[in-house]
């Protein structure tokens, strides 16, 4: 007999199962719709991109669990992307904008990346389904 763990058969990369028993009405579905595509105010204001969907989050998350889950999603998906693109910046400054030959395709993508998941976790959420986006910080919990 060793006092080892036994290893866990759940890969790493894998999200975190939504939470049980969300079952959200039609109400409920449209405001998590929002709260995804409210992020795509980042491409008018700065930070709109978090803002709008932390505020619509703060606004409805006691009322739904449903909300409450997706809004977390929204509001850590947008708060990896904005690391992740400061990231970006500070490797082109300490580069003197050599870096830049690496980081504006690399942004670009990022930006490209960010419209999709921001798409599809709308529409999934407004059929009901408890969307997680792929590779993304729990900042929030």
């Amino acid at each position: 007999m060793s006092d080892t763990p036994e290893p866990s058969n759940i890969p790493f990369a894998q999200p975190p199962e939504p939470p049980a028993g969300l079952s959200p009405d039609n109400s409920e579905k449209q405001f998590a719709l929002f709260v995804h595509l409210s992020a795509l105010l980042g491409f008018f204001i700065p930070l709109g991109n978090i803002i709008a969907p932390l505020v619509m989050w703060q606004i409805k998350k006691n009322e739904s669990a449903f909300i409450d889950d997706q809004g977390k999603e929204a509001v850590n998906f947008n708060l990896t992307l904005l690391l992740v693109g400061l990231a970006l910046v500070l490797l082109t400054l300490i580069t003197f904008g050599l870096g830049a030959l690496l980081t504006v395709p690399l942004g670009l993508a990022l930006c490209v990346a960010w419209l999709i998941f921001a798409i599809l976790a709308g529409i999934k959420a407004n059929e009901g389904i408890a969307y997680r986006y792929p590779y993304i910080l729990r900042l929030i919990k």
